[in-house]
């Protein structure tokens, strides 16, 4: 059974298929799209460090090196690159599958965002050391 085209050694944080209504006016999908969808699966990665709430401080980089079509399987893969006291920094790898009947995995996107600890108040809070086991 083939379950398409994987990067060995890493699972993605999320994977989703751009529908019609995520098109801009030429017919690709909508960057302010792509970046959201990268936002979200830069948060998963930094709730897990910070062991709570966070919120995005800032968009660091953020490269489109391709154009993402309705119908392609889009896999976000992210990772933590830097922890400081309260901030989280985040980089993401989009790739696109296409092709069903030959699938080929193109990187569309690449990002890197810092998020920052919050109490429940809304207040900075510092990230917990890292758990060892």
């Amino acid at each position: 059974m083939h379950d398409g085209v994987k990067i060995p050694g890493i699972e993605p944080v999320m994977r989703v298929i751009p529908m019609p209504a995520d098109m801009n006016a030429n017919g690709d999908i909508f960057g302010g799209w792509v970046m959201a969808q990268v936002d979200l699966a830069g948060s998963v990665p930094a709730m897990r460090r910070a062991r709570g709430r966070i919120v995005t401080v800032a968009v660091n980089s953020f490269l489109f090196k391709q154009a993402i079509s309705v119908g392609d399987v889009v896999s976000f893969y992210a990772s933590v690159v830097k922890v400081g006291r309260t901030s989280i920094t985040v980089d993401v790898q989009v790739f696109a599958e296409r092709n069903p009947a030959n699938p080929v995995l193109v990187k569309v996107t690449e990002a890197q965002l810092t998020y920052v600890a919050i109490n429940d108040d809304g207040t900075k809070r510092d990230v917990p050391q890292e758990q060892t086991l």
